[in-house]
C-alpha cells in the first residue's frame, strides 16, 4: 500500500540529483564494509586501495565510480584470502538493500514482469553494463555483463549481481527455487562447487556472457508486495536520478582516464587520448586551451590521491607508490616532498600526532 511517509527506497534520493550517477547506486554496495570486516578484511586498507569514500555508502542513491566498485569487491576478496567473496556477498544480499532497482522488481505485478522492470531500470542504476531479458523459447535468460573499457577484472561483480537476481527471484518463489542454469564469463574457480550449491543449479564457465536461465512457467506468479503506484514513482526517481549528470569537459574527462590507468603505471598521453577517441595532438591542444598541459593533470591527479591514501593509516607507502602508478617507491616519495614538503612517512606520523593530541 502506497502511504504518505517516504518509502526507504526513496530516502535521500533528492540530493543525490545535485551530481547524477556516473557509475553504479551505491545500494549496490549496503552492507559492504560490515561483510568484509566480519570475514577478517581491514576496511580502511580495502576502501583505500579502491578508491571508495565511506560517506558515499551512506546514501543508497549517491554515486560510486563503477571502476572503483568492481576493484573493491575484487581486493576485499584478495586482502580477506576469501576467493568466493562476492558469491557470498551476493547470496546475503536481499532485494530490499539494493534501493530503487530492488523496490522496483519488488513492486512489479509478476515475477516475470519484475525481471523485465529490473532489465530496463538496470541502466539508471548502473552504466556501462549490459542487462539483457532474453526470450530463448522455453526459458527466459537474465544476462549481464560490465561493459567498461577500464574494468577487466570483474568476476566478484558478476557473482554478486547474479546472486542479487536470485534472491529476487526466490523472494516470490522461496528460498529453494533454482534456475535451469547458471553461466559466468570467468575461468572455472577452485572453489567452484560452491556455486553449485549457492545456486543449486550446473554452473558453466568461460561463457560469453553471465546468466540465469529461468523456466518461463516459473516466473508468472505475483510479486508478494506489488504496488504500481510506488512502481511508477521509483522508475520516475531512477531516471531523474541521471536526467542531470553534468557534461565533463577535456579536463575533467582526462583526469578520469589518467585515474583509471594509474594502476597500470605512468599514464600516457598517447594512450590517454586513444580512449577519450581523438590523437594525442588534439588532446594537447584541447588541454592548453584550458590553460593546463598533460604531465600537470598527472600531476594533480596523483597529489589528491596521495593525500587520500595517506589518510588510510594501514595501507603501506610502497602500495601507494604502486596505485599511483611508480615503479619505485622513492619516485613516489621525492614526488610526495615535492606536493607536502615532507616524506610520506613524515606526513603520516605528523597527522597522527595532530589525532592523538
Amino acid at each position: 500500500m502506497f502511504t504518505s511517509s517516504l518509502h526507504p527506497a526513496l530516502m535521500d534520493a533528492a540530493p543525490a540529483t545535485a551530481t547524477g550517477n556516473r557509475g553504479v547506486l551505491s545500494a549496490a554496495a549496503s552492507g559492504l564494509g560490515s561483510f568484509i570486516t566480519r570475514h577478517g578484511g581491514d576496511i580502511d586498507h580495502v576502501f583505500g586501495v579502491s578508491g571508495i569514500d565511506p560517506a558515499l555508502l551512506a546514501s543508497p542513491t549517491l554515486s560510486l565510480g563503477l571502476a572503483n566498485y568492481c576493484q573493491v569487491m575484487e581486493e576485499a576478496a584478495s586482502h580477506a584470502h576469501f576467493d568466493n567473496f562476492g558469491l557470498h556477498y551476493g547470496k546475503q544480499f536481499k532485494p530490499q538493500a539494493l534501493g530503487l532497482i530492488g523496490y522496483i522488481g519488488l513492486c512489479s505485478a509478476t515475477l516475470e514482469q519484475a525481471l523485465a522492470n529490473v532489465v530496463a531500470a538496470f541502466p539508471f542504476h548502473q552504466h556501462d553494463t549490459l542487462t539483457r531479458w532474453v526470450d530463448t523459447g522455453e526459458c527466459w535468460r537474465f544476462d549481464y555483463q560490465v561493459r567498461h573499457g577500464a574494468i577487466l577484472c570483474r568476476r566478484q561483480d558478476a557473482e554478486l549481481t547474479l546472486g542479487m537476481i536470485l534472491n529476487l527471484i526466490r523472494h516470490a518463489l522461496g528460498p529453494h527455487w533454482a534456475p535451469r542454469e547458471v553461466y559466468f564469463e570467468h575461468p572455472r574457480p577452485e572453489q567452484w562447487h560452491e556455486h553449485c550449491k549457492v545456486f543449486d543449479a550446473p554452473v558453466y564457465f568461460e561463457q560469453p556472457v553471465n546468466a540465469l536461465v529461468i523456466p518461463k512457467q516459473d516466473v508468472r506468479c505475483a510479486m508478494p508486495e506489488s504496488d504500481p503506484v510506488l512502481l511508477m514513482v521509483l522508475q520516475d526517481t531512477i531516471r531523474r536520478l541521471n536526467s542531470v549528470t553534468p557534461h565533463q569537459g577535456i579536463v575533467e574527462k582526462t583526469r578520469s582516464q589518467v585515474q583509471l590507468m594509474l594502476s597500470e603505471g605512468e599514464p600516457m598521453l598517447e594512450r590517454v587520448a586513444e580512449r577519450l577517441g581523438m590523437s594525442g595532438g588534439s588532446l594537447q591542444r584541447r588541454l592548453h586551451d584550458e590553460a593546463v598541459n598533460f604531465s600537470s593533470v598527472v600531476d594533480g591527479v596523483r597529489r589528491e590521491l596521495a593525500a587520500h591514501y595517506l589518510q588510510q593509516r594501514k595501507l603501506p607507502v610502497s602500495d601507494m607508490a604502486l596505485l599511483l602508478g611508480y615503479s619505485e617507491t622513492s619516485a613516489f616519495s621525492r614526488a610526495f616532498k615535492r606536493w607536502f614538503g615532507a616524506s610520506p612517512r613524515q606526513w603520516r606520523k605528523a597527522e597522527e600526532a595532530s589525532l592523538a593530541g
